[in-house]
């Protein structure tokens, strides 16, 4: 299996996961230590999201291929956002910081993603059985 992504590739994918590892995760663990008061519900959700994502991702560090999902869900969350919050802030005359570091962070993943490899597992290969 892992020999359809070059080792290259397969470095770049960890690198990846190493850089949300500790990134997202030390985001998460200041934010964490230096809250005046609880979170309210949503910034909960995405708090504890982002966690658990900084802790998968260490996961990839061992097995680039397997926990791939993760980048896809990195990929399509900025996406969304771009799509979906970002597009009407800046039709309101509004815009956001985080734009740009989305849109990079978008052609990274795009980029570092093995697409070859993505087609072949996910989308020619037969689902597993149902039952």
């Amino acid at each position: 299996m892992t020999e359809d992504v070059s080792v290259f590739r397969l470095n770049l994918l960890r690198a990846m996961h190493l850089q949300v590892c500790v990134l997202v995760g030390s985001g998460v663990v200041t934010q964490l230590m230096n809250r005046p008061a609880p979170w309210d519900p949503f910034t909960g959700v995405a708090f504890s999201f982002w966690a658990a994502l900084a802790a998968l991702s260490a996961l990839g560090l061992r097995y680039p291929l397997a926990m791939l999902p993760l980048i896809f869900i990195q990929l399509f969350y900025k996406t969304f956002w771009l799509i979906a919050v970002f597009l009407p802030l800046r039709a309101a005359g509004r815009s956001s910081d985080l734009a740009i570091g989305f849109s990079v962070a978008i052609v990274v993943d795009v980029v570092v993603i093995p697409w070859a490899y993505v087609v072949a597992h996910y989308l020619k290969k037969p689902g597993d059985r149902w039952r």
